[in-house]
């Protein structure tokens, strides 16, 4: 494992920031296009992040969904049971599922990342997670993910989850690099009762208390109490933003990896938007320090990144409004 995680990803770039001023100084020579609020301010983004001067909405968007298999999970932290993630797995590989329904509506393919299924990870409230090779290894496939996709055209990318107890790992992350209490850092995930929730909060805690000594050394803290698809979210994420590519995150668990990516590689929470707001504490305050706000709030528990499909019409059709509206302004 690398002490110094951050110099396996290139720098990341801005956007072309010259362009979003463009688009946004064009937006406000007209009524209309100062009506447009938010949706001005996405068009801008999008134009940025694509390098046109009129933006356009994503042809080529690809959904990545990761899965994995948490040693955790097995406290009963969830209201699922553990052999639930297979399940859904299962479901999606065969064209079903919420990401599979959402994906179709938004004309979006899927890719399932289950190289981590059969492979559990340890119980992170009492063992680490894994090894410093699989480390390694995880942080090295999501870059090599990014890559392929970036290679093959992809010109948005959706990362999703699939796993029972992954909110657990998301709000133990979270709370160890940022030093979160565990109460406030742990939410109801899947719809947890009152005492499944102290299950999953004393777990939050144990693990967090296991890596109090070295929270500011990231690798080591997500090697410890993460998990190997979480730490290849995190790579894939800070890879495409170093490959120019935006990303639109979904719940907690990949948006507690895109902090963590910021973390890793400072520069990649340009290149992001996030697509719905959930009730849980962790996602709402790395989107906070992202300076990231979601398009929708619909506090989806879902997972499967289907929040984030469910939010791609409305990124592409703030991207052909803004752009059929500083076309016509540019051609009069």
């Amino acid at each position: 494992m690398s002490d110094h995680a951050s110099g396996l990803f290139p720098a990341v770039d801005s956007p072309d920031l010259g362009i979003a001023g463009r688009v946004s100084a064009a937006l406000a020579t007209s009524v209309r296009g100062r009506s447009f609020g938010r949706v001005g301010e996405l068009g801008a983004w999008i134009a940025a992040c694509r390098g046109e001067e009129v933006p356009t909405p994503f042809a080529r968007p690809h959904a990545l969904i990761f899965a994995g298999d948490h040693g955790v999970a097995r406290r009963g932290v969830s209201a699922h049971s553990p052999a639930s993630g297979p399940a859904q797995v299962a479901e999606a590989a065969a064209g079903g599922g919420p990401v599979n329904v959402a994906a179709r509506s938004a004309g979006c393919a899927v890719r399932l990342v289950d190289d981590w299924l059969d492979a559990p990870t340890g119980s992170i409230d009492v063992e680490d997670a894994m090894t410093p090779e699989q480390f390694d290894a995880a942080l090295a496939r999501g870059r090599e993910l990014a890559d392929q996709e970036v290679d093959a055209g992809t010109d948005l990318i959706v990362p999703g989850d699939i796993g029972v107890g992954n909110t657990t790992v998301a709000a133990a992350v979270f709370g160890a690099l940022t030093g979160t209490e565990p109460v406030a850092a742990v939410g109801r995930g899947s719809g947890i009762n009152d005492n499944v929730w102290k299950v999953k909060t004393a777990a939050v805690r144990d693990a967090m208390f296991r890596v109090r000594g070295f929270r500011e050394d990231v690798p080591r803290v997500l090697a410890s109490i993460s998990a190997p698809d979480f730490v290849a979210l995190a790579g894939l994420i800070a890879q495409a933003a170093a490959r120019r590519t935006p990303l639109l995150i979904d719940g907690p668990y990949t948006t507690v990896a895109a902090y963590v990516a910021e973390r890793l590689a400072p520069g990649t929470r340009h290149w992001l938007a996030a697509a719905q707001l959930s009730a849980e504490p962790c996602q709402q305050v790395c989107l906070k320090a992202l300076d990231l706000t979601p398009l929708m709030a619909l506090d989806m528990a879902t997972g499967q990144g289907a929040g984030a499909l469910m939010a791609l019409p409305l990124l592409n059709s703030a991207a052909e409004m803004v752009g059929d509206e500083v076309a016509s302004l540019r051609a009069d």
